[in-house]
């Protein structure tokens, strides 16, 4: 259950990462846009106003000089003149935005006849032809004055922000994780039967009212259950001081009982004594027991002696020693349940098998009795559940197998009942090696 709240920040933490970086290039985007137009405006009136004071000067010249003039404005600032030709073949501008918003923006202002490319002789730069009388010529301007550079710094930039906004993301998930945590782990406690602790109330607002719902459940509940158990073990407590009378009454009768009446009624007062006891034990449930590292051998060895004394025999089938997690004292109380309602509604012969698996341990109870519809399975596992079958021709509250599935829940295991296909029932007990 803990993988849900790591698995939420996963998502937080990369639903973060992907909204900023859409964030970011859509913010270079609309930047490169709006800034395109002005920056093509400044690049063009760069480039006419040094066409046009290129040739004013050459205008100036006289024209046995202009060849000496020309050298001479070649090479300022990286500009260069050329003489133009324009029979030769002359490249058409790149399906680039900038470049040709550069180009349209020239042309406004020198005259649509105006030739304009990027590379002409295999010399990269802008080329923007003007002419002087018959004469034509070329200015070229270096591209790295028409072309801004990528701007690297602002990648820094945005990866530092990008950075900083996922770590400030992370410790608001985390914040918020954190008591999704705590609220999980006491939500599995209090599914297990347990009582977890109080959760903190000093988180957001929202987690805080949840909080704070969720203790006053958990204390309605304990309270509820202590007010329960009071009850129960007060009835079971004034029930038993009658009965106690009762059967010092019957033990006092005479032996020369003629109509056989004083067995019956013993037997009759252990069936209510048997049936107290249930009620207490499902009442206290098992889970203030401690957990203690057990060979399950063990608990079938003292199950058979339990049973040996009772005078029944059990037989028992062990799979090799092997140590599990279990409570002691309520994992007896199970196979306790398990084997006496075997013996109850069978015909007597009662084998315990165990099995160890790849991840958990096995134990069966198997009788020879008639079996239970497969309809009734899963009621019968319930508080108070019996049948009106051959199964059911004994004394008893209803209460054995639900104590048994509460303690194997407990464990984090499962039982069944699954009638054979010989004939009878097996009841199946799983618990996992780990806890």
């Amino acid at each position: 259950m803990r993988l849900l709240p790591k698995t939420l920040l996963a998502r937080i933490m990369l639903l973060i990462a992907v909204l900023l970086a859409v964030g970011q290039v859509a913010s270079l985007r609309i930047f490169e846009y709006f800034e395109r137009e002005p920056r093509a405006e400044a690049t063009a009136l760069q480039a006419v106003t040094v066409v046009n004071y290129t040739r004013a000067s050459l205008i100036a010249a006289q024209e046995n000089l202009r060849l000496a003039l020309l050298s001479e404005l070649t090479g300022k600032e990286g500009v260069r003149i050329y003489y133009a030709d324009f029979m030769e073949e002359i490249e058409p501008l790149p399906d680039d935005p900038f470049i040709n918003m550069v180009a349209e923006k020239i042309r406004e202002r020198l005259g649509a006849e105006t030739i304009i490319t990027v590379k002409h002789y295999g010399i990269e730069g802008l080329w923007v032809s003007f002419g002087i009388g018959q004469d034509d010529f070329w200015v070229v301007i270096p591209r790295v004055h028409v072309e801004r550079p990528f701007p690297w710094q602002w990648l820094g930039w945005g990866a530092l922000v990008l950075v900083l906004s996922l770590a400030g993301g992370y410790l608001l998930a985390a914040r918020i994780n954190r008591p999704l945590n705590l609220l999980v782990s006491a939500a599995d406690k209090l599914r297990k039967g347990e009582y977890p602790e109080k959760l903190p109330e000093d988180s957001v607002t929202e987690l805080r009212e949840v909080s704070s719902t969720f203790n006053k459940m958990a204390e309605s509940l304990a309270e509820l259950d202590a007010e329960r158990t009071l009850i129960l073990a007060g009835v079971s407590h004034d029930i038993r001081t009658p009965l106690a009378r009762l059967r010092l009454s019957v033990e006092m009768l005479p032996d020369d009982d003629s109509a056989g009446l004083k067995p019956g009624m013993i037997e009759d007062i252990a069936d209510m004594d048997n049936i107290i006891n249930q009620f207490l034990d499902f009442v206290r449930g098992a889970e203030g027991e401690p957990t203690q590292m057990i060979d399950i051998n063990t608990l079938l060895h003292a199950l058979h002696d339990r049973q040996a004394r009772a005078g029944r025999d059990l037989v028992i089938q062990l799979s090799p020693a092997y140590t599990v997690p279990i409570k002691p004292l309520a994992m007896q109380r199970l196979l306790d349940n398990l084997v006496g309602n075997a013996y109850a509604y069978g015909r007597g012969q009662v084998r315990v098998a165990s099995q160890i698996l790849a991840d958990s341990i096995v134990i069966s109870v198997f009788d020879n009795g008639p079996g239970i519809p497969k309809t009734h399975v899963e009621k019968l596992l319930k508080p108070f559940e019996r049948l009106d079958t051959a199964r059911s021709n004994a004394g008893g509250s209803g209460l054995g197998l639900a104590i048994a599935d509460r303690i194997a829940k407990l464990h984090r295991g499962k039982l069944e009942l699954i009638n054979r296909p010989e004939g009878g029932l097996e009841a199946r007990l799983t618990i996992p090696i780990k806890s």
